[in-house]
């Protein structure tokens, strides 16, 4: 279990929410050609109330989800190990799902879903670069010719 959990990214959780969102809204748009979905997911009045006149929206609670999940993505990337370069390439297929249908689908073309596919590509450069630093320094302890 501990290495299914070290492979799958968790980014994909709300890359997977907002696919879920986006197919079954159908990839409508109103007369002006904005994606329904992307009404959804930023409409105040269709948001909670949390404290005054501030009202959190769809799209607001997923950014909040993916930025929790993020966190976690760069704290596993710290770690050394063969699950965590597979959690890397899992990533980059994430990464790259993501900007096929950022590009090619205009369900996905709103600020929410860029968002989410720049995280997954911070996710993917900030794991390897942390992979490639912490390895090197490993790799320079049990050096002891200098």
């Amino acid at each position: 279990m501990r290495v299914i959990f070290g492979i799958f990214p968790l980014l994909a959780i709300p890359i997977i929410i907002y696919n879920v969102i986006a197919f079954t809204s159908g990839g409508a748009t109103d007369a002006n050609g904005v994606s329904v979905i992307a009404m959804q997911l930023a409409n105040p009045e269709t948001g909670t109330p949390v404290f005054g006149a501030w009202r959190i929206t769809g799209g607001d609670i997923l950014m909040i989800l993916s930025m929790i999940f993020f966190f976690v993505e760069i704290i596993k990337s710290t770690s050394t190990g063969s699950s965590t370069i597979a959690n890397h390439a899992v990533s980059m297929i994430v990464f790259i799902v993501c900007l096929v249908e950022f590009l090619l689908l205009p369900a996905f073309q709103t600020s929410v879903f860029f968002i989410l596919t720049f995280m997954c590509l911070l996710d993917v450069l900030a794991g390897v670069v942390v992979t490639i630093v912490s390895a090197r320094r490993d790799f320079s302890v049990g050096d002891s010719h200098n």
